[in-house]
C-alpha cells in the first residue's frame, strides 16, 4: 500500500474516539450546556450554600438530640432544652429571606440581563426559537431552586421535628416554622421568582428590575403572612362553667389560640375583657352576673392541621406561579427581543 494511501487509511480512522472518552457519562450540550455556563455562577453559588446549610443543620441536630436523649426524651421534655434549640431563630431568619434574595438576585436578572446586553436579540437571530431558550433559561433555574429549597425544607423540618409541640422554642403556625417546612419554601420560592422573571422581562434593565423585584418579594411575604392562618378551618370550643380558676377550656396541646371571648347565659358573644374595669372581688363578680357571663368561647388552630394548611397554601402559590410563567412564554413569543 503506497504513503498515500496509508495516511488516507489513517484519516478515515482519525475519528474513531478513545474507548475512555467514549465510556465518560453524559454530558450538557445545547441549550442546556449555554444556559448553565450562563448562569453557571449563581447556581453554583447557590449549591454550595445549600450543602453549607444542611451541613450545620445536620450537625445542630446531633448536638439536640444528644442532649435530649441523656435527659429522658421521648418519655419526657427536658428542662433547658431552649438552650439547645437556641440557633433555630437564626436558621429561620436566614431560611425566611432565601425566597427574596433568589427572586432579587436569580429571578430579575434572567432574562433582563439579556434584554439590556442585546443577547435577546443574538438568540432571535438563531435556529432556536426564543420559546425553547426561554424554556431552558426557566426549566433549570427552577430545577436548581426547587432541589436547593425542597433540601432545605426537609433538612429543616427534620431538626424541628423531635420539638414541634414546644411553643416556647417555635410556634408551629408562625412565619419561622410554617414557612421553613413541607412544600411552603418551595412554593413560596419559585413564585417569587417567577415574579422578578416577569418583571425583569417587563422593564428590560437589570438593575432597576431587581429593585422593583425587591419590593416585589417583601410584599408576597407580607400578603402571606396576613393571610396565612386562613388556610386553617379553625375550631371552637366553649364551658359554661363560669370564668374562675380552673374554668378556661383544654386545648390540645400546641394549639394556636386565634381568639377568645366570653360567652353569656344565651350564647353571645362578649369581649373577655368586659369587666376588666372592675375591681377584683364581689365588683368583678357583680359586673360577670349583670352580663350573663356563663363561661368562655376559645377559637384555635390545631397542630394536626398544619400539614394541611401548608399543601393548600403551597397549591395556591403554584397555580400563581404557573400563570406567571405562562404570562412570560406568551409574551416571549413576539415581545421578547
Amino acid at each position: 500500500m503506497s504513503t498515500a494511501t496509508e495516511h488516507r487509511a489513517a484519516g478515515a480512522a482519525a475519528p474513531a474516539r478513545p474507548a475512555a472518552y467514549a465510556s465518560r457519562g453524559p454530558r450538557l450540550s445545547g441549550l442546556v450546556w449555554l444556559v448553565w455556563r450562563q448562569h453557571r455562577a449563581a447556581y453554583w453559588t447557590l449549591l454550595a450554600v445549600t450543602a453549607l446549610a444542611l451541613a450545620w443543620i445536620g450537625y445542630e441536630r446531633t448536638g439536640m438530640m444528644d442532649f435530649l436523649e441523656t435527659h429522658g426524651w421521648p418519655r419526657t421534655m427536658p428542662n433547658g432544652v431552649e438552650g439547645q434549640a437556641s440557633d433555630f431563630g437564626r436558621v429561620s431568619t436566614a431560611l425566611g429571606a432565601l425566597p427574596i434574595l433568589l427572586g432579587v438576585f436569580i429571578g430579575a436578572p434572567l432574562l433582563a440581563g439579556d434584554l439590556e446586553n442585546g443577547t435577546a436579540k443574538l438568540v432571535a437571530s438563531q435556529s432556536v426559537s426564543r420559546v425553547r431558550w426561554v424554556a431552558a433559561k426557566l426549566g433549570i433555574t427552577a430545577l436548581v431552586i426547587a432541589v436547593c429549597t425542597v433540601a432545605l425544607s426537609v433538612a429543616f423540618g427534620w431538626w424541628w421535628s423531635p420539638v414541634r409541640e414546644e411553643v416556647a422554642i417555635m410556634d408551629w403556625s408562625s412565619g419561622s416554622a410554617f414557612d421553613n417546612t413541607g412544600p411552603v419554601p418551595v412554593a413560596l420560592t419559585l413564585f417569587t421568582v417567577m415574579g422578578g422573571v416577569a418583571i425583569g422581562m417587563l422593564l428590560r434593565r437589570t438593575l432597576l428590575s431587581m429593585v422593583v423585584t425587591f419590593g416585589f418579594a417583601v410584599a408576597v411575604q407580607l400578603v402571606w403572612s396576613h393571610f396565612r392562618l386562613d388556610l386553617g378551618r379553625v375550631v371552637t370550643v366553649t364551658t359554661d362553667k363560669g370564668v374562675g380558676d380552673n374554668a378556661y377550656p383544654e386545648v390540645p396541646r400546641a394549639a394556636t389560640t386565634i381568639d377568645q371571648s366570653y360567652i353569656t347565659g344565651s350564647g353571645d358573644l362578649v369581649g373577655w375583657s368586659t369587666c376588666a374595669e372592675a375591681a377584683p372581688g364581689k365588683a368583678h363578680d357583680a359586673c360577670l352576673r349583670k352580663e350573663d357571663i356563663v363561661g368562655w368561647s376559645v377559637d384555635y388552630l390545631p397542630i394536626s392541621q398544619m400539614s394541611g394548611m401548608q399543601w393548600f397554601g403551597a397549591s395556591l402559590l403554584f397555580a400563581l406561579t404557573a400563570a406567571l410563567a405562562a404570562f412570560v412564554f406568551l409574551w416571549s413569543r413576539k415581545r421578547l427581543a
